[in-house]
């Protein structure tokens, strides 16, 4: 009788490891046919997906956006003031112009600062222009990942490739959040989407 239940045992067992297995491997989320995985690493550091949503641009839709960090956060002063590494990742959903996006990027910065200090930045922003602009097409796939890595800077990655030397001022990384999360936010559904409401 007792080697009767081995089987029922072994299968329990197995289930339990396939089971344990699956926990420990980060989840996928999905949000307008893209796939983010709920967990990251940047430079060592392990965030979770804190928000996921896509920008729009009348009805087109024109990427999905995901916000990584190390602990929750649902206010965007909250998002600028965490501590470590963070990610903001972005899979493009169209065909788009880059240069353009380099443009709205750059606007979307100086709207929501102040002109002094955005005018401190302008280097930089110059600078990530061209990256785009060397890139003249970003199509349905192509992703754009913006890193915070203390000690570091800001690290643009496109396509897989890192662009150049860090962005080394903290204000530049906290200028592009506020692209997403300013008070004149590129879209107000995303910035919401980010700080985690409806996830």
């Amino acid at each position: 009788m007792r080697q009767a239940h081995r089987p029922i045992a072994l299968a329990t067992l197995f289930a339990g490891l396939v089971l344990h297995a699956s926990l420990t491997q980060a989840a996928l989320v999905e949000v307008n046919g893209v796939k983010l995985e709920d967990r990251t690493t940047v430079a060592g550091s392990e965030l979770k997906l804190n928000g996921a949503g896509t920008r729009f641009k009348a009805v087109f839709k024109v990427y999905t956006a995901g916000l990584y960090l190390s602990e929750k956060a649902t206010t965007p002063e909250a998002v600028l003031a965490a501590q470590g590494p963070k990610r903001l990742s972005m899979t493009m959903l169209r065909e788009i112009d880059s240069a353009e996006l380099g443009k709205l990027f750059s606007r979307g910065m100086e709207d929501n600062m102040d002109r002094t200090a955005f005018s401190k930045l302008i280097p930089g922003v110059l600078r990530m222009s061209q990256v785009f602009s060397d890139h003249k097409r970003l199509n349905a796939g192509d992703t754009v990942m913006i890193d915070w890595v203390p000690g570091t800077g800001t690290v643009l990655t496109v396509k897989g490739k890192v662009e150049g030397e860090p962005f080394k001022e903290p204000e530049f990384f906290n200028a592009l959040m506020r692209i997403w999360l300013g008070s004149k936010p590129a879209d107000w559904q995303l910035k919401d989407a980010l700080l985690g409401k409806g996830l």
